[in-house]
Parts: structure tokens; sequence; C-alpha cells
């Protein structure tokens, strides 16, 4: 019997350590991937878990602290996967009040007495410019309420981040139910309880969302928006709004009608205007009433609504703003329709003082 030649026999050798070479090869890779897979999914579990105390509420992480440097990205991811509706642990579901100002809160003394008496009903964040470092008494409300916050410019997408980052940092809170922007040059025009029954008996957000066919309106849109947000989409609202849980975390999980925004709305469209109002009519406008809660007068023209100062402050002239409108309310009609009021400049704070127990029944 002829023996295989050496060069042969080297050669199946060769070929055999190359093949088990290379199926220890796709193994170990296949097991790394694998591996992998399984990690990422625990994450994303396990991360998941944390934010669904409906299931784990033992594995529910408190909110991050106001005073820490959380990356906007990584805060509304985390916002993004918070519950979609209030979840209450032995305690009740609560309105969280969004100051966005510059500096301090001129009227907060006017703010203390409608918060007063109702500390488990509400949340407060504060969104100032990153300068200002003052904080107000320990025995203000408003005390450690400031969140990490960035520089705004008037007109620019640093407003709508600025509002993206209070309602990121208010949803990271379970019991927060409903979200009030505000400004420091806002009051409040009835106590607590009413504002609260209010807001917690409606089954819709209170967000103006019209289509205005004015240069203001329908002008302000970039045909560089298609198609992914066209004329017929395009709405004009109110900045100061008040929102449902649900309508909030829609907004904080877009990503790519914001973009859009941010790309292609820029002065004299201004993102603050335009952003929230065409994003709610294009994806749950069922869930908005259409209407603010803010009431603000542009009877004087011009890019600001007018500004009222201590010799505007009367009880007639509050009134006429508290009860002098018709609207619509869960279908029927009030006179209610105005929670809220702006601007009030610092001027008003006394004589607001004076007919505050009027105004909130003390």
């Amino acid at each position: 019997m002829k023996k295989e030649p050496i060069t042969l026999r080297y050669i199946h050798i060769l070929g055999t350590v190359v093949f088990f070479t290379s199926i220890s090869s796709l193994v170990i890779l296949l097991a790394l991937y694998l591996n992998q897979r399984l990690q990422t999914s625990l994450f994303l579990q396990n991360d998941h878990l944390s934010y669904n105390p409906l299931t784990y509420p033992t594995l529910s992480p408190a909110p991050p602290p106001h005073g820490s440097d959380m990356a906007d990205k990584e805060l509304m991811r985390r916002a993004a996967m918070a519950p979609r509706e209030a979840v209450m642990n032995e305690t009740h579901p609560k309105v969280a009040f969004m100051f966005l100002t510059r500096w301090n809160l001129p009227l907060s003394p006017l703010w203390e007495i409608f918060f007063k008496g109702h500390e488990d009903f509400y949340s407060i964040y504060v969104h100032t410019s990153p300068e200002f470092t003052e904080e107000p008494p320990e025995s203000s409300v408003f005390y450690k309420k400031r969140i990490p916050s960035k520089t705004v410019e008037w007109g620019q997408s640093s407003m709508m981040d600025a509002e993206r980052r209070l309602l990121s940092h208010a949803l990271l809170k379970p019991s927060n139910s409903r979200f009030v922007l505000l400004s420091e040059t806002c009051i409040p025009l009835f106590n607590f309880t009413t504002v609260y029954t209010y807001l917690m008996g409606s089954t819709r957000s209170f967000l103006g969302s019209f289509d205005d066919p004015r240069p203001m309106g329908r002008g302000r849109y970039n045909p560089k928006m298609l198609p992914h947000v066209s004329l017929s989409d395009w709405r004009k609202g109110n900045q100061w709004f008040e929102l449902s849980r649900t309508v909030a975390a829609e907004i904080i999980s877009d990503d790519r009608y914001y973009n859009v925004f941010k790309d292609h709305c820029r002065p004299p469209c201004y993102i603050d205007e335009h952003y929230v109002p065409t994003l709610v009519n294009k994806i749950c406008p069922e869930m908005n009433s259409n209407r603010t809660v803010t009431w603000v007068d542009w009877s004087r023209g011009g890019s600001h609504p007018a500004t009222f100062v201590r010799k505007d402050i009367r009880v007639g002239f509050l009134d006429r703003i508290r009860l002098g409108s018709n609207c619509s309310y869960e279908g029927k009609v009030t006179n209610v329709c105005f929670l809220f009021a702006r601007k009030f400049h610092v001027s008003t704070l006394e004589p607001l003082m004076k007919i505050a127990p009027y105004l909130y029944g003390i």
C-alpha cells in the first residue's frame, strides 16, 4: 500500500487546524455577541424597571436632586421612560408649577400665599439664568427648587430647550399629573383649591393651537420642514401652556419634529410659539382643549404683550380677567377660563397683596 506523500499529509493537517480554528473563532464571536445582547437587555430592563413604580415600586429611584448636573440628553431619555400616567404611592396627584425666569421671582410673596397649606398637592421647579445663584430663605416654598439651567435667549431654540428641561425634571416625579409653565410676571387668579380642582377635573390639556393665516402665523412656516411638517400641520399658540402628563411625555419623547424646528424655525419664526402647538396638533389633537388658561393682553400691539403696573391693579380689572369670558370646560360653558395672568411688574406686588384676601378667599 502506497504511503501518502508527506507534503499532502501536512496539507491535510493544516487544513484540519484551520477548520477547527475557524469554528472555534465563530463560537467565541457568537458567545461574545450573545453576551453583549444579554447585558444590553438586562441594562434596558433594569432601566425600565427603575421608572415603572406601578410594577416595581421599590426599585424606583428618587428624581435627581435639583442641584445635580445631569446632561440634557440623559435627563430627557430618563424622562421619556417615566410612566405616562401619574403614579401615587400614598400621596395625591400633584400639579407641577414650572417657573421659567431670568433672575428671581419678584412676585413670590403672592405665590407663597397661594401655595400655603397645600404642600402635598404641588411640586415647584424653577429655571433661571445660570449666573443667578441667590437662594430664597429656607422658609420659602421656592427654597432649593432651581433645576440645572442654561442660558436662554428670547426667540431662540434655547427658550424651548429650557421648557423641555423643566418638563423633564417634573416628569421624573411620578406623582406629578399636570404641568403648568409660568414666568416671573405671572400671578394666580384664584385660590389653590380652585386651580387644582379645575386642572385635575379636565381630561384635556390647555394649550392654544390655532391656524393663523396672517404673516405672523402661516407666514413663518418654512417649506424646508417638509416632509415632516406641512403647512396644513402648522399651528401657533401661547407659550405659557398647561399639559396633562401624557401630553408632556409625548413632547419630551419627540426628537424628529423638534430637530426639524431647531433647524428651520428661526426668527422671525419663534419656536416657543409654534413647536408645541404644531406637535400636539399633529400627534394628539384630541388631548387638547385648544385654549390657554394664562391670560395676556395683546391689544396694545408689538412683539410683547402689555405689562401692568401698580396703577392698573383694581378689583374690577382682575375680576374682568377672572370672570369676564366664556369658554368650554368638559363640554359645558363656563366663565372661568383663565387661572393665571401676566405680565405684572414688580410694582404691582403691594396692591396685589392687599387684594389677595379677596382673590384667594383668605
